[in-house]
């Protein structure tokens, strides 16, 4: 079971702030757990869609689509911010 969070615009486009996700560890990446979320098609398409700028963190830290996610781990997606 992995935790994810949705930050930002992200948290609103989705109208939820986090969700508890079963997961396999086989082939865990935020990439492929990405693409799973896309699947669901319709508002979750288009906010984590390829068009759209998305971070990722994994653990609090900064993750890359090749970063493994393992079970228990809080996967956070938030957009890009900047600074003034």
């Amino acid at each position: 079971m992995i935790r994810i969070r949705y930050f930002a615009r992200l948290r609103e486009r989705l109208d939820t702030s986090e969700e508890q996700l079963d997961w396999s560890t086989d082939t865990a990446t935020v990439a492929a757990l990405r693409r799973h979320l896309c699947a669901r098609g319709g508002v979750w398409a288009e906010a984590l869609g390829g068009e759209e700028t998305v971070l990722a963190a994994v653990e609090q830290e900064l993750a890359r689509p090749e970063t493994p996610i393992l079970d228990g781990q809080e996967v956070a997606f938030f957009p890009p911010v900047t600074g003034g």
